[in-house]
């Protein structure tokens, strides 16, 4: 949950009204995903923590296409200019890295979440058992690796109206990715006396989630309050990326343009004229 590319000048991968669809869309669906988790890990702690597994997978599986979303939106703003990476750091360390870490995070997390599932069905197995305890405590680390990265969001020309709405949404969700990790260390204690998750893991992984939910829920209100605000300045990339991708995006305008006269013209070219038969050519000698 970047959103970088929303104060972007290089922000346009696609026509206005899609773009603000996509970002409701998006803020919309992370929230819906933060209320699975919410519920997920509170059916752990009740009698009913099988279903409660597979809401968890659900919520993960939404989580990981968000960021996705994120990922491929950043990459477009800047046409997939990846040598980019490479003169703008807070582009690669920030508007690539922190989707990427998100997602991966999402995808081990889901891997440790049906680890445990398949044991429910299955039976337990302590090798199974084992890769499910790392997976739990690898995930939130990438998860609040990317937290951490996404702190490091640097604002030039956006006023202070915009970093304040920026900083309620990072900060719920390194809180919530600190207690994930958290909650995944102790879960890696209490296996050892248990093969199934203990309170601890469930009641701090609840807690991480109601964070993400709250976060969730200002990166709503960012994403509209962006979308009203007229006249803000958004922000230029740094480092000669911004003239570069200008430079590489006026190079392929005259290619567009002379493509499009080509085709107009061979639209336009009248038919050619219909052939005089020989008869009436002499005719009109005569």
């Amino acid at each position: 949950m970047v959103k970088l590319a929303t104060t972007r000048e290089s922000r346009m991968y696609g026509t206005r009204l899609v773009r603000n669809r996509w970002e409701y869309i998006n803020a919309g669906l992370y929230v819906f995903a933060a209320i699975l988790l919410t519920g997920g890990f509170a059916s752990q702690l009740s009698s009913d923590a099988r279903s409660g597994l597979v809401v968890l997978l659900i919520g993960l599986a939404i989580v990981a296409a968000v960021n996705g979303h994120d990922l491929v939106a950043h990459l477009a703003g800047i046409d997939y200019l990846l040598s980019l990476l490479l003169l703008d750091s807070q582009l690669a360390l920030v508007e690539v890295a922190v989707p990427l870490l998100q997602m991966l995070g999402s995808a081990v997390t889901f891997v440790g979440i049906l680890l445990l599932f398949i044991q429910r069905e299955r039976g337990y197995s302590q090798r199974m058992e084992k890769q499910a305890v790392n997976t739990l405590v690898a995930g939130p680390a990438l998860w609040l690796l990317g937290s951490i990265h996404n702190l490091c969001q640097v604002y030039e020309r956006a006023d202070g109206h915009v970093q304040i709405l920026q900083k309620f949404v990072q900060i719920p969700f390194l809180m919530g990715s600190l207690l994930f990790l958290v909650g995944g260390v102790f879960n890696s204690r209490e296996i050892t006396v248990s093969p199934i998750p203990g309170e601890s893991w469930a009641w701090l992984s609840l807690s991480g989630s109601l964070f993400f939910l709250l976060g969730g829920l200002f990166n709503v209100v960012k994403v509209f309050k962006m979308q009203q605000m007229d006249g803000i300045r958004l922000e230029k990339l740094r480092g000669g990326a911004q003239e570069r991708l200008i430079t590489e995006r006026e190079g392929q305008v005259p290619l567009i343009l002379e493509e499009a006269r080509r085709q107009r013209g061979e639209e336009a070219a009248p038919p050619p004229p219909p052939s005089t038969p020989y008869k009436d050519v002499l005719v009109g000698r005569s």
